[in-house]
């Protein structure tokens, strides 16, 4: 692999309450998720995190997740189909409403927290989101779980897609993420995460709480911004990147005919 994106989720505050280091974890991504008022942010946080985004050249897209400010949008909710694909097309309506006055292209949509997750594993809330991407712009990327229901769901959607690592989260033995209740699901030592990045970046595989190694293919590698080391996890990421030659780019448009790994 020659080159990778690197993602993370900013604009996770919410009037004067700030969450993570923001300006500092900005110029160390090539893409990122904004959020979009429903688990986290308001309208002038949106709007202050876009702009960020634009001052330091930064792929700029929509992260909307469960109405749940109260638990930061990672508790499951109960919510039909039509629901989530309402929810989803507001979110993301916001965001793009402020990227066309900035004059910033919004160029993908990351589900969050327990809406991902539920996604990665129900074909059906992951086909809801995917429709709803696609309702509100055809040309918007979907961010997905590498493996998970979410690229067949953004397939039979006709949505252009991406799969995506964590490096800061540990895996499943069947590749799904490791439910963050249990002890060690969050990485926080740096070099632990450097060396899965390594791993996956350069052979494409993973080491699971168990042991084994399973195979992941990914475009782009997330770090979340509300860890309280997130900035020297990026830090340390872009470091261990460099040495391999391996540059730090925003993802291109993948077809939806499958994956094409740089």
């Amino acid at each position: 692999m020659t080159s990778i994106d690197l993602n993370c989720d900013l604009g996770e505050g919410f009037g004067a309450w700030r969450l993570g280091r923001d300006e500092e974890a900005m110029p160390l991504l090539s893409s990122v998720n904004i959020a979009c008022g429903f688990h986290a942010s308001d309208p002038l946080t949106m709007l202050r995190t876009l702009r960020l985004a634009k001052r330091e050249g930064v792929s700029v897209g929509a992260h909307p997740g469960f109405h749940d400010l109260v638990g930061f949008g990672r508790r499951q909710m109960a919510q039909s189909r039509e629901e989530i694909g309402a929810d989803i097309v507001y979110q993301v309506g916001a965001l793009l409403g402020f990227c066309r006055a900035e004059g910033v292209p919004l160029r993908h949509v990351k589900a969050h927290g327990a809406l991902y997750n539920l996604a990665a594993g129900d074909l059906g809330v992951a086909l809801a989101i995917a429709e709803a991407i696609r309702a509100v712009d055809a040309s918007l990327i979907m961010v997905c779980l590498a493996g998970s229901a979410m690229t067949e769901a953004a397939r039979r959607a006709g949505v252009s897609y991406v799969e995506e690592a964590f490096a800061d989260r540990a895996y499943a033995p069947d590749g799904s993420l490791l439910p963050r209740e249990r002890p060690g699901a969050v990485i926080e030592d740096a070099g632990l995460v450097a060396r899965q990045v390594l791993l996956m970046a350069r052979e494409g595989r993973v080491r699971a709480m168990d042991g084994s190694e399973i195979p992941i293919a990914a475009e782009t590698l997330c770090v979340h911004g509300d860890s309280p080391g997130a900035v020297s996890l990026l830090r340390a990421i872009r470091a261990v990147l460099a040495e391999e030659g391996i540059a730090v780019r925003a993802f291109e448009a993948r077809s939806t005919r499958g994956p094409a790994l740089s």
